[in-house]
């Protein structure tokens, strides 16, 4: 009755593979191969100073506010549009 166990898997692993069709088994590949290909390489070190030093250089940080070049856009009463017209005119040429 012992003598079975070996015998069995043996039996059973030639048909049972040939049964799997050939896309499961080139999935099953091409998904460990990129498993294994996504952990083999360590990152690149990054360039600079360590971040993680709290004597490093950093770069000055300089505070701009955020309302500073604001200008108010509230309708105003309409003006005189010749007047408008003659201001955004351009300069007429002298000498003709």
């Amino acid at each position: 009755m012992l003598a079975q166990y070996p015998a069995r898997p043996a039996a059973v692993g030639s048909v049972a593979t040939a049964r799997v069709p050939l896309s499961f088994r080139s999935l099953f590949l091409s998904s460990t191969l990129l498993l294994l290909t996504g952990c083999a390489a360590q990152p690149p070190v990054p360039a600079g100073p360590d971040p993680s030093e709290p004597n490093a250089r950093a770069p000055r940080v300089d505070y701009r506010s955020t309302v500073s070049g604001y200008t108010s856009q509230r309708p105003v009463a309409p003006s005189a549009w010749k007047k408008q017209n003659e201001q955004a005119a351009p300069a007429p040429k002298s000498g003709g």
